[in-house]
């Protein structure tokens, strides 16, 4: 039976890169896929893009509001594999609709997204795929400090700011977003003093 995956991670990690690079893998081998994107990424267009320039078009763009089961009718037909780019986007009921899509047409399906958004809180869409994907798998990049990040900041200029619309597309609007270790998200975006708090902690009474 063919498998949800869920390959989370965050900035800068090659999630479109693993997507376009598996796309190819399954078109070289004869195989025909689905690359499905949310329209409200609007970086690239049409176009799945990576950081470091590589590029494929998507099939079929979607609205939040869009109901896949209607969206891909008579679409699936000789397709082998549907992949999700960004698929934090998605809504949870789309998410329960491509896990049902995966069981009755038998059809792998592999959606790339953040795990949490700037406030180190769930999207939508990567709370429920959580919740029921058959895979799970982390794909890493690291933080400016040589550790592993697992978090997103959110710098509007050169600031990183806690508040703000919980969508808001990179490069737009002055905005940049900067993977994090779980040490530099507190220090830098919570501006916490790791120091003092551990001096506190550790501090004999």
């Amino acid at each position: 039976m063919a498998k949800m995956h869920f390959k989370y991670a965050a900035m800068n990690s090659g999630k479109s890169i693993d997507l376009i690079r598996t796309a190819h893998n399954y078109e070289e081998n004869g195989y025909q896929v689905m690359v499905i994107k949310p329209i409200i990424d609007i970086k690239g267009g049409e176009n799945i893009s990576s950081r470091i320039g590589l590029q494929r078009k998507a099939d079929l763009l979607i609205l939040y509001s869009d109901r896949l089961l209607d969206k891909l009718k008579g679409k699936l037909k000789n397709i082998s594999c549907i992949l999700v780019d960004e698929s934090q986007f998605l809504s949870t009921s789309q998410v329960d609709e491509l896990f049902i899509i995966s069981k009755a047409c038998n059809i792998p399906v592999i959606c790339y997204g953040l795990r949490i958004n700037f406030k180190m809180e769930s999207f939508a869409g990567s709370k429920r795929l959580l919740e029921i994907a058959d895979v799970l798998e982390e794909l890493t990049t690291l933080c400016s400090c040589g550790n592993i990040a697992r978090y997103v900041g959110r710098k509007v200029g050169n600031i990183f700011v806690e508040e703000g619309e919980e969508i808001i597309i990179d490069g737009t609007e002055n905005i940049e977003y900067v993977p994090l270790c779980g040490k530099c998200y507190l220090e830098k975006v919570k501006k916490m003093d790791l120091e003092i708090i551990k001096n506190n902690l550790t501090r004999e009474v």
